[in-house]
């Protein structure tokens, strides 16, 4: 992780503040779409939106499922808002986000892509879900991101690392609606649930998908082959990507994603 020394911006191009009160930045809203009796409940990553698996569901949502894509807290509004959520804070929104897709559906698949990807394998261990779906889950951050850099949690509040933005061509501009910088205490929230998730990986028992590319600069693909042994699950299969990063709900092979995924959440009615 880079660390960029004094900075601290108040205000961020991203949202707008209105009578006191921080705006849903324009295209983070969560999104439901009513379909079959199964549901599919989508969990974005770290630092971004719903928007980031709007393609994702739309694809689960042509295939007949019932897809509830949910913002968890502190998410596509402002920097500072995410500053002031803790991991805690997280959990609570998978945990409301399932209350409202379960009582639709009689069935609950869950993906989740980075961060929602160790939210959607700990929800699974506290809640009845049909089968899993993890992608590009950090179990270890890339030491790319310098993370030995990132300062202790009591000088980390109100300090921001501006993210570097990544050309998704083809994508459109309200389905990577993201925050432009990072709260360096938020990161420490970050860690805060790989640790809680890791340790309860054997509970993990549900079906498992997991995908993760090989050219991952924000995790380190070795998380991959970690979780896959580490979890409880008898039925589980790792899948790798070759030319995405990161993001893989909308990165040049979100295709197969897609396709691996529909395929995968089939098997549960054979």
């Amino acid at each position: 992780m880079r660390q960029d020394d004094g900075l601290n911006l108040s205000v961020v191009p991203e949202f707008v503040a209105r009578g006191g009160r921080t705006m849903l930045m324009s295209g983070a809203e969560p999104f439901f779409l009513p379909g079959g009796a199964e549901g599919v409940l989508l969990l974005h990553g770290f630092t971004g939106s719903p928007s980031e698996m709007r393609l994702y569901g739309a694809y689960l949502h042509r295939c007949g499922y019932t897809v509830l894509s949910v913002r968890l807290a502190g998410h596509g509004t402002s920097p500072e808002d995410l500053e002031r959520t803790t991991a805690a804070d997280w959990f609570d929104s998978v945990l409301d986000g399932y209350a409202l897709l379960s009582g639709a559906c009689r069935k609950v698949f869950v993906a989740g892509q980075s961060m929602g990807a160790l939210l959607a394998l700990w929800v699974a261990t506290v809640h009845e879900v049909s089968r899993v779906v993890s992608l590009s889950a950090p179990i270890y951050i890339h030491e790319g991101r310098e993370l030995h850099k990132l300062p202790p949690r009591r000088e980390a509040r109100g300090r921001f690392l501006p993210k570097l933005p990544k050309r998704l061509p083809g994508v459109p501009a309200d389905c990577r609606v993201a925050y432009r910088v990072m709260p360096l205490l938020s990161v420490h929230e970050l860690l805060a649930v790989i640790e809680s998730v890791r340790e309860i990986l054997p509970q993990v028992r549900v079906p498992l998908l997991v995908v993760q590319s090989a050219r991952d600069h924000t995790v380190e693909p070795e998380s991959a082959p970690y979780l896959f042994h580490h979890v409880g699950s008898a039925d589980k299969r790792l899948m790798w990507l070759r030319r995405s990063g990161h993001r893989l709900t909308i990165d040049a092979e979100r295709e197969t994603v897609f396709a691996a995924t529909a395929a995968f959440l089939r098997e549960e009615d054979r």
